[in-house]
């Protein structure tokens, strides 16, 4: 399993979790398992149509998932996901 690590602003939908280890084999396929297993961060995540929210950054052993293949992109057992929401502010 993956593990992916959670950012503080998202913990609370969650379960408290730092990082949960997640099943899939692509990128898309541990964030449809995550969002499962906490269905507080759909909405957070991903759009109504099931894609990555705009404003969320996914990266793959300190890669941007956007210079890969995106949810296509392959994970291994020992790889980890960090997601990272945007932050506004001024």
């Amino acid at each position: 399993m993956s593990v992916v690590r959670i950012p503080p602003v998202l913990r609370a939908s969650a379960g408290g979790n730092k990082q949960v280890e997640v099943p899939g084999a692509t990128v898309g396929e541990v964030l449809a398992a995550l969002v499962e297993r906490f269905p507080g961060l759909r909405q957070q995540l991903l759009t109504e149509e099931g894609e990555l929210n705009r404003f969320v950054n996914v990266y793959l052993n300190d890669q941007d998932i956007r210079y890969l293949q995106e949810r296509a992109t392959p994970v291994g057992e020992r790889d980890t996901l960090i997601i990272l929401p945007a932050m506004a502010g001024g």
